[in-house]
């Protein structure tokens, strides 16, 4: 008996070249809203590259491309500035506020979420009462108590109250472990383990996601605070963090725009590499928060 033949072999026609260029247009329009408004958020930042790299007379010009291109610009900003002491202060911040945010946090927001005890809808309430406030009320105080142990001119007013925890924090931490199902700590209680133990156990390791994405807005908020920074430490340049030297540096090289924007430039690039590198975890955390069941 002779072989099967063989299937069928299916040959699919290239499109002609206007149905491809009609698809394209079709697509353009279909996406444009989404096209003018990623144009316009790039746009400054485009201009911002192009500025960093050019002369000073470049700068002044109205030159929109640089030629030829200054890649020293990005040099001279440390021979001008303490850039590397401005950064270490910046991450010495973040880091540390951060962590203190999520160890203040997580064990509050468990608390709110699974344990029952007498006052916890009352101390939800305020919890989302201190959400609503702005920080600018408590300045004042907050500031008196500092000046009075002596530590305005510090990182530590900037640092400490982060480690006491942030309501934000606690209300998307609370909301994420609503959605863990009870089934997983009971069966942890029934192996005798404490409140404590499920906390680290189960629940941290189930809330990686959240924790994450509270990670990630506590930093990129303490990386970017002007606010604080400035009332506290604006008068030791010691302790001058990115934000507020990056303002100083502006301000002494106001004309020398190429040195500025790299400088700019500089100051972004951390927090993009850090979002371009967590954006799975910020967005699934942020995702599954507001998913209750």
């Amino acid at each position: 008996m002779t072989a099967a033949a063989g299937p069928a072999t299916i040959v699919r026609r290239r499109p002609s070249a206007a149905v491809r260029r009609k698809r394209l247009l079709i697509s353009i329009a279909n996406h444009s809203v989404l096209i003018a408004v990623a144009v316009a958020f790039l746009a400054p930042f485009v201009f911002i590259v192009l500025t960093s790299l050019m002369t000073s007379e470049q700068a002044l010009s109205s030159d929109l491309w640089p030629h030829p291109f200054r890649f020293r610009n990005f040099i001279d900003v440390f021979t001008t500035a303490p850039l590397w002491r401005w950064t270490l202060n910046t991450m010495l911040y973040s880091s540390l506020a951060t962590i203190g945010v999520i160890v203040s946090s997580v064990p509050v927001a468990y608390a709110l979420a699974r344990l029952r005890w007498r006052g916890r809808n009352l101390a939800f309430m305020v919890v989302l009462v201190a959400l609503m406030l702005p920080p600018q009320v408590s300045v004042v105080p907050l500031y008196v108590m500092w000046a009075k142990l002596h530590l305005v001119g510090t990182l530590w007013p900037l640092i400490v109250p982060n480690w006491f925890g942030d309501a934000f924090s606690i209300f998307l931490l609370r909301q994420f472990f609503l959605t863990i199902p009870e089934e997983y700590l009971d069966a942890a209680r029934v192996d005798g383990c404490g409140e404590l133990r499920i906390l680290f156990t189960v629940v941290t390791r189930l809330a990686k996601p959240a924790i994450a994405a509270v990670a990630l807005f506590s930093f990129l908020y303490t990386f970017n605070d002007f606010f604080l920074p400035l009332l506290y430490v604006g008068e030791n340049p010691d302790n001058w963090v990115l934000s507020i030297g990056l303002a100083q540096f502006r301000s002494l090289h106001q004309v020398q725009w190429n040195l500025t924007m790299a400088a700019t430039l500089l100051v972004m690039a951390p927090v993009i590499i850090l979002f371009f590198v967590a954006q799975r975890a910020f967005v699934e955390g942020v995702t599954l928060t507001g998913v209750k069941g």
